[in-house]
C-alpha cells in the first residue's frame, strides 16, 4: 500500500489494526461492565430486563430504580474516570513526568480545602436526626462551587509560576506538589477548630463517591469530557511532538510553552469539575494512563481514546466492587481505588525498573 507517496509495510498495518482492535475491545467491556453495574445492587434486576428499561419497556419499578438510581451513578462513574484518566495522560506528557496527575499536582487537595472551608467556615454541613443520614452537606452547590474554585486557583497559580519561569515541566511538578502539601495543611487547620458535625461533614465530603452525582450533573460532566477530549485529539500531533523533547517540537514547528499551557489549562479544568462534584478520587489519573503505554505505547492517537476507555472502566468497575464487596454497606469508591491503584502503581514501577 501507498500513503501520500510513501510505502506503508505490512507490519506497520498490522501493528496498527491490532491497537484499533485492543480499543475496540476495550469498548465492548465497558459497555459489558455498564449493564453488569446496572443490573447489580439491592435489588437484583438481570441484564435482559436492564436492556429492556433502556430501550423503555419492561417492569416500571425496575425502570425507576436503573433510570433514577442506578443509571446516574453508572455514567458519572464512567464520565469521571474517563475525565481523570484522561487529565492524567496529558499531564504526564506535556510534563514529560510519570508522576503528572490531577492528585499529584494539587488539584484534589485544593478542591478539598475548599470543601471543608465552605462546610465549616460557611456552614454548609450539617447533622440530619435520622440514623440513616446522619450527615449530610446542606447547600451542595456552594460546597461543590468553593471545591471548583480553590481547584482553579491552585492551577492558576500553578500556570503562573510556569510562565514566569517559562513553563519547564519540573517547576510545574514541584509547584503542584507545594501546593498540595500548602492545601492538605489549610485543611487540616479548618478541621482542627471544627465541631463533630462540621468535621464529619468534611471528612463525608473528602471520601470521593460518584452515587452522590444525579441527572443535573451528568451534561455537564459528559459535555465536558466531550469537549477536553476533541481538544486533545486536535493536538495529538502536538503533544507527541512535547514527547520528543522541546526542542525537537520547536524544529517541528510546535510552540512547546503554549501547548504546554493550553493542555494544563484544559486538563485542569476538566480534572476540577470531576473533583468538585464527586470528590477525592486517586490514582485514577495515574494509574490508567501507564497501563494504556503499556498496550498501546505513548502515540496520542491511541493513548488518549485508551485512557479514556480504561479510565472509565476502572473506576467503574471499582465502585461496582464497592457497592457488593461489603453489601449491604457501601464503600467509598476513593477508598476502593486508592487499595487497588497503589499496589498497581508500584508493580508497574518495580516492572519498569527491571525493564
Amino acid at each position: 500500500m501507498h500513503l501520500e507517496g510513501h510505502s506503508v509495510s505490512p507490519a506497520y498495518l498490522r501493528h496498527i489494526r491490532n491497537k484499533r482492535l485492543f480499543l475496540v475491545a476495550l469498548g465492548g467491556v465497558l459497555l459489558l461492565m455498564v449493564i453488569f453495574s446496572v443490573s447489580r445492587g439491592a435489588v437484583f434486576i438481570s441484564p435482559l430486563e436492564v436492556m429492556r428499561a433502556l430501550l423503555g419497556g419492561g417492569d416500571a419499578r425496575n425502570r425507576i430504580i436503573i433510570l433514577n438510581i442506578r443509571l446516574p451513578q453508572t455514567l458519572a462513574a464512567v464520565f469521571a474516570g474517563g475525565g481523570l484518566a484522561l487529565a492524567g495522560a496529558v499531564m504526564q506528557s506535556v510534563l514529560r513526568n510519570p508522576l503528572g496527575s490531577p492528585f499529584t499536582l494539587g488539584i484534589s487537595n485544593a478542591a478539598a480545602f475548599g470543601a471543608a472551608f465552605s462546610i465549616i467556615v460557611l456552614g454548609s454541613g450539617s447533622m440530619q436526626s435520622s440514623s440513616a443520614d446522619a450527615v449530610t452537606i446542606v447547600n451542595p452547590w456552594l460546597t461543590t462551587g468553593l471545591a471548583f474554585a480553590s481547584s482553579l486557583v491552585c492551577t492558576a497559580v500553578v500556570l503562573f509560576i510556569a510562565s514566569v519561569t517559562r513553563g519547564t515541566p519540573e517547576v510545574m511538578v514541584l509547584a503542584g506538589v507545594a501546593l498540595s502539601s500548602l492545601f492538605t495543611a489549610g485543611t487540616m487547620f479548618l478541621q482542627y477548630f471544627a465541631d463533630d458535625t462540621q468535621l464529619a461533614a468534611a471528612v463525608f465530603w473528602a471520601f470521593g463517591d460518584v452515587s452522590r452525582a444525579s441527572w443535573r450533573h451528568i451534561p455537564l460532566m459528559g459535555g465536558l469530557l466531550a469537549a477536553a477530549y476533541a481538544l486533545f485529539f486536535f493536538r495529538r500531533f502536538d503533544l507527541n511532538c512535547l514527547d520528543c523533547g522541546d526542542e525537537t517540537a520547536l524544529s517541528l514547528g510546535v510552540s512547546a510553552p503554549r501547548i504546554r499551557l493550553e493542555s494544563m489549562v484544559a486538563s485542569a479544568l476538566l480534572s476540577s469539575v470531576m473533583v468538585a462534584l464527586l470528590g477525592v478520587i486517586g490514582f485514577v489519573g495515574l494509574v490508567c494512563p501507564h497501563l494504556v503505554r503499556r498496550f498501546l505505547g505513548s502515540d496520542h492517537r491511541f493513548l488518549l481514546p485508551g485512557s479514556v476507555l480504561l479510565g472509565g472502566l476502572l473506576l467503574l468497575g471499582a465502585d461496582t466492587g464497592a457497592r457488593l464487596i461489603f453489601a449491604p454497606r457501601t464503600l467509598p469508591v476513593s477508598v476502593f481505588t486508592a487499595f487497588l491503584g497503589a499496589p498497581v502503581f508500584l508493580a508497574l514501577l518495580a516492572r519498569r525498573k527491571r525493564s
